[in-house]
């Protein structure tokens, strides 16, 4: 591999396209290119048996395939599986594989770190470095599944819920991992892409979905251009409460987080919202929490997932006892609010939802940039 080397990886199928234009070849070999490397898992040129030798040649010469390397791989003990996977420039970051009896949902990150400091997410402590590539986010899905068949995972009863290759355990993926997807829009909506393209992954626009703490005019284009299912992260009935909670809360409050939500949903074709809510003992799972937050979601198609919280070193909160989160719930529940508690998953190996952390050094002038995002809206 030379300096002047094409991680093919960061290229979509449009992407494949002008490439093998500037070599003189035809559209269609983008597409061979994306089933050896996508679904037969085939990332050497030479064995990429149906190219001709001279083209398998000047591939190998021009381009690569650079995935990031596993540092280390742990199995919890029901079944979840997190990965640290090490970057090109030795940054860390963590990819969690959670298996359930009708899909295997895959856990994606988009950032080394995170620069949104909500109160309660491990990964804000860390600090933020820098977005990751195209291919540093697809590369995730590569490597799960390759590292998942190793493991000898398969898609349970892959025909009945439409999976064409039971040796792919993934088959959803949430971009809910490091950082906010929607700071790095670019890159993750190029890489969605690709998850959906039939002739990579082929993963369908309801099982892919992208969490966002709120970034409202990223999810106004997020609507015109990626039609995926929407997760956000509300965590709080009120602005005073969210607004120390989720601090970019300050820049788009409830009312205009809200109004964003109607739009995506309005002639999309999308069935609802997900409204990800964590459970904080003492903090915002009161009943009245509870029904304040029923009547803002009263005309938006809307799911709440409840999510226990998740303790980590150093940080105040805890979890609300599980009574607790039925009240919760069943209030929700009695004002026609689809809610559902969510099962904790790989807490015994900091693979639960705001436990990924990584290993990096935050680099940036954080307090500045901070500052920035919490500014209120004008």
């Amino acid at each position: 591999m030379n300096a002047d080397s094409t991680n093919l990886l960061s290229l979509d199928r449009r992407g494949l396209e002008a490439f093998f234009a500037g070599m003189g070849e035809k559209p269609f070999r983008s597409r061979q290119l994306m089933q050896w490397i996508y679904q037969r898992k085939v990332i050497r040129p030479d064995d990429m048996t149906d190219l001709s030798k001279a083209l398998r040649s000047r591939l190998a010469e021009h381009s690569c395939v650079q995935l990031p390397q596993i540092a280390s791989q742990q199995v919890s003990a029901d079944g979840t599986c997190k990965w640290l996977l090490r970057l090109h420039d030795g940054s860390g970051i963590e990819t969690v594989f959670i298996p359930e009896d009708d899909r295997g949902t895959l856990c994606v990150s988009s950032q080394v770190g995170c620069s949104l400091n909500c109160s309660f997410c491990a990964t804000a402590r860390q600090g933020f470095r820098r977005n990751l590539t195209v291919d540093e986010i697809i590369g995730q899905v590569w490597i799960a599944n390759d590292a998942l068949e190793a493991l000898g995972y398969r898609h349970p009863n892959a025909a009945e819920h439409g999976v064409s290759d039971h040796r792919r355990p993934v088959t959803n993926v949430v971009m809910m991992g490091m950082g906010e997807p929607l700071v790095n829009f670019d890159n993750v909506v190029a890489a969605m892409n690709l998850m959906m393209d039939d002739f990579s992954f082929g993963l369908s626009r309801r099982r892919v979905t992208l969490s966002t703490a709120g970034m409202v005019p990223a999810m106004d284009r997020l609507r015109e251009t990626c039609p995926v299912s929407l997760a956000v992260s509300l965590h709080a009935p009120d602005d005073e409460l969210r607004d120390e909670l989720v601090p970019l809360n300050r820049k788009y409050p409830i009312a205009v987080l809200l109004d964003a939500c109607r739009r995506y949903v309005e002639d999309s074709g999308r069935q609802r919202i997900t409204f990800e809510y964590v459970m904080l003992d003492g903090v915002n799972d009161t009943p009245a929490h509870a029904r304040k937050l029923a009547g803002l979601l009263r005309d938006i198609p809307s799911k709440v997932n409840l999510i226990p919280f998740n303790p980590f070193p150093g940080v105040p909160y805890g979890r609300s006892d599980g009574a607790v989160i039925d009240q919760f719930r069943d209030i929700l529940l009695e004002r026609n609010v689809f809610t559902v508690t969510r099962r904790t998953r790989g807490d015994d190996i900091d693979a639960a939802c705001g436990q990924l952390a990584g290993d990096f050094i935050d680099r940036t002038r954080r307090s500045e940039r901070l500052r920035r995002v919490a500014a209120p809206v004008r």
